[in-house]
């Protein structure tokens, strides 16, 4: 579902007042199991962008919170993170989200669940959590986007043979190592994404899946087919084969876009559903239409 990072105009978007009708539309759409998982995503999307608290709820029941920031969100994400019965997917959203919201109230949750959880993609998430946390009360960070994660290499303007090294120095924090590649990530060019390609040997889970994000952003073709190999490599883990999934539907050549259709398919649920998500939003964009619920049509829309 996203990351530290995530879309910084999803965390700035516009929100929107409701009616009571509109949002429970949405919210049956979200929560109903019978609809197909790209419309429940369209729902999503759309409650995302809308107040109060009727739609918090529902994306509090859909395990969807990061992107919201949203105070009122912690106890139930205090619940999903301490819920080992859950996949460790949804653990490490539910970490990510607390250290989105940024409240220094979250340290002792977040290192608890550090020192206890059995998924080292956890434990490493709650580690970013952590130190997006304490870069926050950095006075020269005051930015609450990725950017002040990065203020300490960008800054420094440190060269990409250097960036390089960080990323791929399995001793490093991961913290460092995220640093890293968003540095690279913003400079975009060849030699950084062969850097970033290169990151994918790396031990991390947790790492691999921003990876593949972040090549979803800068939409380069030439990661295409590290991305093919990770959405086709079934002993990978799922959170990074649904991340290139993503990331090839955001890239849609024509490989990517016969990969997708052949691995919504997938005997893993969320691989398959990210598949199926990125070719309708892949169409809805080709369409020019908005992949969200228009809200003014969402009364007519049965």
């Amino acid at each position: 579902m996203g990351s530290l990072n995530d879309d910084a105009a999803a965390t700035t978007a516009t929100t929107f007042e409701s009616s009571p009708e509109m949002v429970k539309f949405l919210c049956d759409r979200l929560l109903d199991p019978a609809r197909p998982i790209s419309e429940r995503f369209r729902a999503l999307f759309s409650l995302r962008n809308l107040k109060g608290p009727a739609p918090r709820d529902a994306l509090i029941a859909a395990f969807a919170l990061g992107q919201m920031q949203d105070v009122d969100a912690i106890p139930a994400l205090v619940a999903i993170l301490n819920d080992f019965s859950l996949h460790p997917i949804v653990r490490h959203e539910a970490a990510e989200a607390l250290g989105a919201i940024g409240l220094e109230s979250n340290v002792p949750l977040l290192k608890n669940t550090l020192a206890l959880d059995p998924a080292q993609e956890v434990k490493e998430t709650c580690e970013l959590a952590l130190n997006r946390i304490e870069q926050l009360k950095d006075a020269g960070c005051q930015s609450n986007d990725e950017n002040h994660l990065l203020c300490q290499f960008i800054l420094l303007h440190l060269p990409l043979l250097v960036l390089q090294e960080v990323l791929l120095d399995e001793n490093k924090s991961m913290y460092e190592r995220y640093a890293a590649l968003f540095a690279l990530r913003n400079d975009g060019g060849d030699e950084a994404v062969t850097a970033i390609v290169d990151s994918l040997g790396s031990n991390s889970a947790l790492l691999h899946h921003e990876v593949a994000y972040v090549l979803g952003q800068l939409q380069n073709k030439a990661a295409s087919t590290a991305l093919s190999n990770i959405l086709m490599d079934r002993n990978e883990h799922p959170m990074v084969r649904h991340e290139a999934a993503e990331a090839l539907g955001s890239i849609a050549d024509d490989r990517s876009v016969s990969l997708l259709e052949e691995f919504a398919r997938d005997p893993e649920p969320i691989v398959s559903q990210s598949c199926e998500v990125a070719l309708s939003m892949l169409e809805f964009e080709r369409s020019g239409k908005s992949f969200e619920f228009l809200f003014m049509q969402v009364p007519l829309v049965q």
